[in-house]
C-alpha cells in the first residue's frame, strides 16, 4: 500500500515511517513542507519523499498526483488544526489516520463520515495513546462489569524533551477550563491543575499528574452507559519540571500569561536542561471500578511501562496497526470515527513487542 506520512521526519512520524518501512507491504512517501528535511529522513530510511505543505490551497490536488493509498497525519499540535487534511485526503480517494489527542477535533471527525463512505475510504482520529490505547484497555475488561462506574486513566511521560509540536499542544489546555465527567454530571477542571500522586506497581515509582483534556473524557460516557466518573491526569518525570508547569498553569488561569504556547521554546531550553536527570522511564495507567453482574463491586487495573526513552513508540503504533489493518483485503470498514473500538488491546501490544515496552494487571 502507498503510504504517505505527513509529518515524516518529526518526533513521531520519524517512528511512523521507519516502522512501515521496515515491515511492508507498505510503499512509504515521507512527506512535509520542510523538502530538504523529508528528502534527508527519505534517505536515512530508504523511503520516497515529497515536499507538501498542508496549509497550502492546493493541497487536494497535490495528494491526489501523489496517489496514496493511506495518508497518516503526524503533524501536530491538532489543537490548533481543522479537518482540511482529512477532507483532502477524502478527495484523493485515501484513507485517513492521524494521531490527534485534542478532544474538539477527534470528537468533531464524525461530521466527515458521509464524505468518507461516499468515496469508500476510512477516516480515523485520534489513533495515539488517547483513545486508541485506553479505549483498548477498558474495551479489554469491560467484559468483566456489569456496570462500570469509574474510568481513570493517565500518563507520566520520561523527562526527555518531546517535539515543539507535543510541548505546544500541552500548553494549549494549560490552565484553561474544559468539561469533566463526574459523579454523574458535567464539571469544570483545568489543565495541568488537581496535581495528585500516582503510584506505579511496576517498577514501584511514584509521579505526579494534573487534569488533562483528553477525547476520552467525552467520548468514554457515551460508549460505556452507566459511567458516573471519567477522569484523566498526565506529567512528567521531573518533579520540579511538573510542579513549574502546575504554576505556570496558574498564571494562564489568572490571565498573568496570554500566549501560553507562545512559551514553548523558553520552556522546552529550562527542561531540556535537567532532562539528564532523568531515568528514561514513562507509564501509562488504566483503572476501572464498578460492580459484576451480581451487584458485588470490582476493580480491574492496568498499566504499562516504557524504559530507555522508548515511551515515544507508544502513541504511534495505533497508526501502524491501522494501516495493517487497511492493508488487509478482508477488513471492509469504511467512514469516518474516532479511533475507539478499531483496535483490540493484543492488536496494540503486538507492535510494541519490538521495544522496552511491557504491559501488566495490576491487582
Amino acid at each position: 500500500m502507498k503510504t504517505l506520512v505527513l509529518g515524516g521526519y518529526g518526533f513521531f512520524g520519524t517512528i511512523i515511517a521507519a516502522t512501515l518501512a521496515r515491515s511492508g507491504p507498505f510503499e512509504v512517501t515521507v512527506a512535509g513542507r520542510d523538502g530538504q528535511r523529508a528528502a534527508g529522513a527519505a534517505r536515512t530510511l530508504g523511503v520516497h519523499h515529497a515536499r507538501l505543505d498542508i496549509a497550502a490551497p492546493g493541497l487536494a490536488d497535490d495528494l491526489a498526483a501523489l496517489q496514496p493509498g493511506l495518508v497518516i497525519d503526524a503533524v501536530g499540535p491538532f489543537q490548533q488544526r481543522d479537518h482540511a487534511v482529512a477532507r483532502a485526503a477524502i478527495a484523493a480517494g485515501a484513507h485517513y489516520v492521524d494521531l490527534a489527542d485534542a478532544r474538539d477535533y477527534v470528537c468533531a471527525v464524525t461530521a466527515l463520515d458521509a464524505e468518507a463512505r461516499a468515496r469508500g475510504v476510512l477516516v480515523v482520529s485520534g489513533a495515539s495513546s488517547v483513545p486508541a490505547l485506553t479505549g483498548a484497555v477498558v474495551d479489554r475488561y469491560a467484559g468483566d462489569f456489569g456496570a462500570i462506574r469509574e474510568i481513570e486513566a493517565g500518563i507520566s511521560s520520561s523527562a526527555r524533551v518531546p517535539g515543539a509540536a507535543t510541548v505546544t499542544a500541552m500548553l494549549c489546555q494549560c490552565g484553561r477550563p474544559f468539561s469533566q465527567w463526574r459523579d454523574g454530571a458535567w464539571s469544570i477542571a483545568h489543565g495541568a491543575q488537581a496535581l495528585r500522586r500516582r503510584r506505579f506497581a511496576q517498577p514501584g515509582m511514584s509521579r505526579w499528574i494534573g487534569d488533562t483534556d483528553v477525547p476520552d473524557l467525552a467520548l468514554f460516557p457515551a460508549r460505556y452507559p452507566g459511567v458516573r466518573s471519567v477522569r484523566f491526569g498526565a506529567g512528567v518525570e521531573l518533579t520540579p519540571v511538573q510542579w513549574s508547569f502546575w504554576l505556570f498553569s496558574w498564571l494562564v488561569r489568572a490571565g498573568l500569561v496570554r500566549d501560553a504556547p507562545g512559551w514553548a521554546p523558553l520552556l522546552m531550553r529550562g527542561a531540556t536542561m535537567v532532562q539528564g536527570l532523568g531515568t528514561g522511564r514513562s507509564a501509562l495507567f488504566v483503572a476501572l471500578r464498578g460492580t459484576d453482574r451480581s451487584g458485588a463491586p470490582i476493580e480491574r487495573g492496568w498499566e504499562l511501562l516504557a524504559t530507555g526513552n522508548e515511551g515515544a513508540n507508544v502513541p504511534c503504533m495505533a497508526a501502524v496497526a491501522l494501516a495493517r489493518k487497511l492493508a488487509r483485503p478482508d477488513f471492509t470498514l469504511r467512514g469516518a470515527m474516532p479511533c475507539v473500538g478499531l483496535l483490540t488491546l493484543e492488536e496494540y501490544l503486538h507492535e510494541l513487542e519490538p521495544f522496552d515496552v511491557r504491559a501488566h494487571e495490576v491487582h
